[in-house]
């Protein structure tokens, strides 16, 4: 079972570009080994969030299948 996230976002019913606008602000103000889970993105959300954060600044610690076709991730900032 994976431990409680310091930080959670819903991508659920949220205009993409706000809610990755709202992840670079929330991951910025993060700080290291604290834990970030991203519920409610498309396979599109998850490639750009991948994308926005530099590989080196975290550590991606499950991507899961939700049941609403939407996938969950969640990470640890490096």
């Amino acid at each position: 079972m994976i431990q409680k996230a310091d930080f959670s976002l819903d991508f659920r019913g949220m205009i993409t570009s706000f809610g990755l606008l709202k992840l670079t602000r929330v991951f910025r103000e993060m700080k290291s080994n604290q834990t970030l889970e991203v519920i409610g993105l498309d396979t599109d959300t998850r490639s750009d969030l991948f994308r926005l954060l530099p590989s080196v600044s975290y550590e991606l610690i499950t991507v899961e299948a939700c049941g609403d076709a939407s996938i969950r991730v969640h990470l640890r900032k490096t």
